[in-house]
């Protein structure tokens, strides 16, 4: 039976609504020097006293969510940390204030590991990666006993609506099962159970967040239709689709907030907007406002970016994805519930100078 996501597309919590008044992102008295004196002593067992432990995020994979969650916990008082791909990224973001570790895969260093312990929340942003899955879980056993024993209290993993394949158009929520058909798909899959046993293991709060299609600042229609980038196979293939859902940046890091406030053992969450919709609708939209914003300043270029996406959709069905769960549970009321209201602030943004 198809799934419903009743009370759809808009569901009333007004009196169920995360308040920032909770105590969770107000800073703690003790100082970050506690945190990083530990770090650097001989002894590698050492750590920070329980009395002088503040809220320390580490973020593995600080991509697109992970650097937008990290300045978010950063402006409310939070140490954060977390790990990239290379030297560059890593001089960029500790310019900005955070504590950075170059992550290898392969060969992954103690004291990333030894890092991640001494934190009190861990939020895992990586892909799985097509020859070994993910990237961290090649190495379960020594991150279990890594990370026995410290400090962490909560882990989330940031998986994909991907997981529930194609359901013809149909609504799905977290109790539908999952069919993923791409390799990627049925890996998430295997590493949401991977990492919601090790959260379990070591007795913290685990969740999974199953994220829509990520966009955001810099990182939206608006901007590939500005920039003139042709579209990558990815996006052609989500052009084909009958319907996307869809999630802001913004609306993520609420989420995550939620979880944070809410700690829970097990539970996974679809995380997206109330407007799952075909992409070419999408990028009329932003096109539209483009052009309201700046009349007659699209190139031919970009309208072939445009029709690329209507040529190649075939009106396949895909799936809604249902949020009920997000909030109900979590009491997440949406920033931005529709593309329309996300792309708009998004070139609100922009300011009037022209970006061409």
């Amino acid at each position: 039976m198809d799934a419903l996501c009743w009370n759809h597309p808009s569901i009333s919590l007004k009196g169920s609504e995360i308040s920032e008044n909770h105590g969770f992102f107000r800073p703690k008295s003790s100082s970050h020097l506690h945190f990083r004196a530990a770090m650097n002593s001989s002894n590698p067992e050492s750590k920070p006293s329980p009395l002088k432990i503040q809220n320390r995020m580490f973020i593995l994979g600080m991509g697109f969510v992970g650097q937008f969650f990290a300045q978010e916990l950063k402006y409310s008082g939070w140490s954060v940390s977390g790990t990239c791909r290379n030297l560059g990224q890593k001089m960029e973001l500790e310019g900005r204030g955070f504590d950075v570790y170059v992550f290898d895969a392969n060969d992954p260093e103690q004291g990333t590991l030894k890092a991640m312990k001494y934190h009190t929340h861990l939020l895992i942003s990586i892909p799985p990666d097509v020859d070994v899955g993910d990237p961290l879980l090649q190495h379960e056993k020594l991150l279990r006993t890594t990370l026995q024993g410290g400090d962490l209290r909560w882990l989330c993993y940031l998986s994909s609506t991907s997981v529930y394949g194609d359901y013809g158009g149909a609504w799905v929520n977290e109790d539908n099962p999952t069919n993923p058909s791409s390799q990627s798909g049925k890996l998430r899959i295997e590493a949401e159970e991977r990492w919601l046993n090790l959260g379990n293991d070591l007795g913290l709060s685990t969740q999974v967040l199953r994220l829509g299609g990520i966009y955001g600042p810099g990182r939206s229609a608006i901007d590939t239709i500005i920039t003139q980038r042709s579209l990558s196979e990815r996006q052609h293939r989500r052009a084909r689709r009958q319907y996307t859902s869809r999630v802001h940046v913004q609306d993520i890091c609420q989420a995550l907030k939620a979880c944070i406030q809410r700690p829970s053992s097990r539970r996974v969450y679809n995380i997206v907007d109330d407007d799952p919709a075909p992409r070419e609708e999408v990028f009329s939209y932003a096109r539209d406002l483009v052009e309201k914003k700046w009349p007659r300043k699209l190139s031919t270029l970009s309208k072939q970016v445009e029709a690329s996406v209507i040529t190649n959709g075939s009106g396949r069905g895909d799936k809604r994805v249902c949020n009920v769960r997000m909030k109900r549970e979590l009491g997440v009321s949406l920033v931005y519930p529709s593309y329309k209201s996300g792309l708009q602030s998004i070139i609100d943004q922009m300011g009037d100078e022209e970006p061409f």
